[in-house]
């Protein structure tokens, strides 16, 4: 059972006005939650040995393989609308970014830059992991105003609906479960976790995989609210990719703490 506006006994949900809404809000807030998320992982990159000018310099490539591999995991996701008209999937300045994607992409380009300036990955991962969040947290702003990747619809306490035609939820008037405020305070709540544990004397790329196993386990459970389309075995493309990035983290945790038990081990 779903609400729309009319329905009076859900006045505690919240009707977005005609606002006018439009790609640039998208890029606006995404220029605005990389340059927040730079400012921070800069920070982070000088009190880890590297030095600011040169991360700046290759920030710009990792920045640009995040939005291309954010677009094209959307693509893939949602294929059957792209291949009517395919030529649709090179306007990325619509918006419609998928995270998983511009996370993959951006480990990819920053694995290579890493190779051409003989920097330690790991290292500059754990780094960038807390700035990583909070950029993600941000990011979701923008689609609370747009209403994209908004939830099921909703006939609960705490829903939003839209009536701009530019909104992109599915149906205007119809209240929908907001899954980007939820994902907004858990990010954030990973955030302050990931602060806190930064200065710990943890072996390089730990961080980065508490980050990786937080995130993935936020991402498989609130999914279960969103409307995403199911790809394999009940779950969403997000599901599925965030099992995968939660094996990965798992994998290498348990290494990582094998070969630090094997040095003790030596040590004594």
């Amino acid at each position: 059972m779903r609400s729309n506006i009319n329905d009076h006994n859900f006045n505690r949900s919240y009707n977005f006005p005609d606002w006018s809404l439009c790609p640039a809000v998208v890029w606006i807030n995404c220029a605005d939650s990389n340059t927040g998320r730079l400012w921070l992982i800069a920070r982070e990159v000088e009190r880890k040995g590297f030095k600011k000018d040169d991360f700046y310099s290759a920030a710009i490539w990792i920045i640009v393989a995040g939005l291309l591999g954010a677009r094209l995991f959307h693509v893939i996701d949602h294929w059957h609308e792209y291949s009517i008209n395919p030529v649709r999937a090179l306007y990325i300045w619509e918006g419609r970014l998928a995270i998983w994607g511009g996370l993959i992409g951006g480990l990819i380009a920053a694995a290579v830059v890493c190779w051409k300036n003989n920097w330690h990955f790991p290292k500059l991962l754990d780094a960038a992991a807390p700035g990583l969040v909070l950029a993600q947290a941000i990011g979701r702003l923008a689609c609370i105003i747009t209403g994209d990747a908004m939830g099921k619809p909703t006939n609960g306490p705490f829903g939003f609906a839209y009536t701009n035609p530019g909104a992109m939820v599915p149906e205007l008037g119809v209240y929908y479960a907001p899954m980007p405020v939820y994902e907004i305070f858990a990010n954030l709540g990973i955030f302050v976790v990931l602060w806190q544990l930064r200065k710990r004397n943890w072996a390089d790329g730990k961080l980065f995989l508490a980050y990786l196993t937080l995130y993935s386990i936020e991402r498989f459970f609130l999914a279960f609210t969103s409307s995403y389309r199911l790809i394999a075995f009940g779950l969403t493309q997000s599901q599925i990719t965030a099992l995968f990035g939660l094996t990965i983290s798992a994998v290498l945790l348990s290494l990582m703490s094998r070969r630090l038990n094997q040095s003790v081990v030596h040590a004594e």
